[in-house]
């Protein structure tokens, strides 16, 4: 019997998608299959993704990278949530905090308490039950707290660091598994017959790279799995409208927060990314509702520190590729699809599309059942997220036409069902297939003003002198355990400081 084993992988694109698959792939299949990796310094990388949420200490601690190391490295901070300055109306504010919210007590979520809280004039919010929240709007952070009685509570957490940072700090770990980069821009690809499987490409030199499995990681432009396959594009922009994004770095002005921001603008938002050595901004906007020259003015106009650079353009079309996975060519990161950074899951894309294809990872034969079954739960993660994002802009108050019109587009069923049980008794269930959990889409929800006509009922079992003890308790609890932590700052010197 044949061997039918995959034994040579060509990943073509860098960038964090590109050496972050090509390391992956090298620590898990190890030296069984051959990992090269094709990119060309010419064409460079986007890089303005800074932000990440906290599943990206998993892909680190698999490839074993230490976490001082790597934030030294990317001259990275610590990022405990992101702020959402003005989005339901100007002048509200409110914090999406990694973690969870209060504490349930028996079978009830913590939120329902809160909620009953409320009819008997206790206005206190919700945020003052999030550890996160209290330590992000503190300055401080430390990986745990220590609390009386020698227990440790962790702190969930991400980070913001220098995308192309990141990337050199991965292709320098994949290089060490083993994987063997070639540059050269790549001119032409063959395909092979009959299947229409991609055999091989071609670089500018003339060097023909073979390989049994391709992985597109050429960002927007989709070299293999659109150019090549004509894979097809599904089209989000009636549901996530924006289609420019002009980002520019500028001087630190103060100490790094512990967290991003998004502060929403007329036509669009801002974002805000502290790290050791700068700060990343930038302006997402939609090009029908404000010119270019007007979203780089209102950019330029609320920076906190000096431009470092010019500020440079970027446009796009928000949606997914109709297949993720096509033959032997499966797209990741840009190449597979964009949803605007507005809550960091960029890079989660691809390590979670990374976990999947190990799951289902091939032999030769390339059975069609795992790749739709790829394609599948791909696809479904893509629009649970879709969907979360498409909530942020559908539940705002904000005036201008802009706002007016994400406020009246028709959104997806699903969305609408999960709105209205909130609405109605504020019951919140996680899909299987949803990246974020319930503590997230509760503070979303609340934070956009969508507040429960009433809460669960076996809240009420609680007398109000029960109550009032149990959230006075927890609001001590988050407000002490915040307090115990040291300063960001302090942490990043003495942790983790860049050279």
């Amino acid at each position: 019997m044949g061997d039918d084993r995959i034994k040579s992988v060509v990943v073509v694109g860098g960038g964090t998608a590109g050496w972050m698959s090509a390391a992956v792939l090298a620590r898990a299949l190890g030296d069984s299959v051959r990992i090269r990796l094709v990119e060309s310094e010419e064409i460079g990388t986007v890089g303005v993704g800074e932000a990440t949420i906290p599943q990206i200490r998993n892909i680190n601690a698999f490839l074993g990278l230490d976490e001082n190391a790597f934030l030294a490295a990317t001259q990275g901070t610590i990022k405990l949530g992101i702020q959402f300055v003005d989005w339901r109306a100007p002048g509200h504010a409110y914090l999406h905090a990694f973690g969870e919210i209060g504490r349930p007590l028996g079978a009830v979520p913590f939120h329902h308490y809160w909620l009953a809280g409320r009819p008997k004039g206790d206005e206190r919010s919700l945020w003052d039950y999030s550890l996160n929240a209290r330590a992000a709007f503190a300055g401080r952070f430390d990986r745990a707290v220590l609390r009386p009685g020698g227990a440790v509570d962790p702190l969930t957490y991400a980070f913001q660091f220098d995308a192309i940072l990141y990337a050199r700090h991965l292709r320098a770990h994949a290089e060490r598994l083993g994987v063997v980069r070639t540059e050269g821009k790549i001119v032409d690809t063959s395909l092979r017959e009959p299947d229409g499987f991609i055999r091989s490409v071609t670089l500018e030199s003339g060097e023909v790279v073979e390989g049994d499995f391709f992985i597109d990681c050429s960002g927007f432009r989709g070299l293999l799995i659109e150019q090549a396959l004509g894979t097809g594009y599904e089209d989000w922009s009636g549901l996530l409208p924006c289609d420019r994004a002009v980002a520019v770095p500028t001087a630190n002005a103060g100490p790094p927060r512990p967290y991003t921001q998004a502060i929403a603008r007329p036509a669009g938002w801002q974002w805000r990314i502290p790290l050791q050595h700068r700060t990343g901004n930038g302006h997402v906007f939609c090009s029908r509702f404000v010119s270019e020259d007007e979203a780089v003015a209102q950019l330029m106009a609320n920076l906190e520190g000096e431009p470092l650079a010019e500020p440079r353009t970027l446009k796009f079309l928000t949606g997914r590729r109709k297949r993720f996975w096509n033959r032997n060519v499966l797209a990741l990161g840009l190449a597979s699809g964009f949803m605007e950074p507005l809550e960091s899951t960029s890079i989660h894309l691809v390590q979670s599309g990374l976990s999947r294809l190990l799951n289902l990872f091939p032999d030769k034969g390339f059975a069609q059942r795992d790749i739709d079954e790829y394609n599948r739960q791909t696809g479904l993660e893509y629009e649970r997220i879709r969907d979360f994002l498409v909530l942020h802009y559908w539940a705002n108050q904000r005036q201008e036409p802009f706002w007016q019109a994400c406020r009246e587009m028709a959104v997806p069923a699903e969305l609408t069902r999960k709105v209205e049980l909130f609405r109605t008794h504020g019951r919140l269930f996680r899909e299987p297939d949803d990246l974020f959990l319930e503590a997230s889409w509760l503070q979303v929800l609340i934070g956009q003003g969508v507040i429960p006509e009433a809460h669960h009922p076996m809240a009420d079992q609680l007398t109000d002198d029960q109550l009032q003890g149990f959230l006075a308790d927890l609001r001590k609890i988050t407000a002490d355990g915040a307090a115990a932590l040291p300063a960001h700052g302090d942490f990043l010197r003495q942790q983790c400081a860049a050279r």
